[in-house]
């Protein structure tokens, strides 16, 4: 038998976050990972507290069309990528990777292809992680090195993510 490898154990585990997303469009599960420990994940959902579109039954951005990477300010979720740093410390994330996995809230097949969002690049970079791996098949996946992020600056040229 064959070991699953560290990157997938890890993208196993951002995919079973991904099922406690309270999204309609898209569920995604992020963990952030230092020394082979995980050190928080997130999942995207409302803030505490409010109403997720899931139990409202409605997502304002799918009634109104609103294409992805636009319009984020009328969404009630916190990116999954964002909950998984609000919940570490900065000293945790130096250096450290998130795993980032996005499924279909219909039936939870993987859906590939994805990158985080202008916005949790900038949470991303700012916390000092390093890596982003983000799941497109059960054994393939994609690999960022941040600073990639730093030098091709997307946010001069139009180009959004999600």
């Amino acid at each position: 038998m064959e070991r699953v490898s560290k990157n997938n154990y890890y993208l196993d585990i951002a995919q079973t976050v991904s099922e406690r997303s309270t999204c309609l469009r898209k569920r995604y599960g992020a963990i952030i990972v230092k020394n082979d420990n995980i050190v928080s994940t997130g999942y995207n959902g409302a803030p505490r507290g409010r109403k997720n579109c899931t139990d409202l039954g409605t997502c304002i951005r799918e009634t109104l069309s609103i294409p992805r990477g636009e319009r984020y300010e009328l969404c009630r979720s916190i990116h999954a990528e964002a909950n998984a740093i609000i919940s570490a410390s900065r000293e945790q994330m130096l250096g450290a990777t998130v795993y980032i996995c996005c499924t279909s809230p219909a039936d939870g097949s993987i859906i590939g292809g994805t990158n985080s969002c202008m916005m949790c690049k900038r949470m991303i970079i700012n916390a000092g992680i390093s890596k982003v791996i983000i799941r497109n098949t059960p054994t393939e996946y994609t690999e960022i090195d941040v600073s990639d992020w730093i030098e091709n600056d997307d946010s001069l040229s139009g180009v959004f993510g999600y």
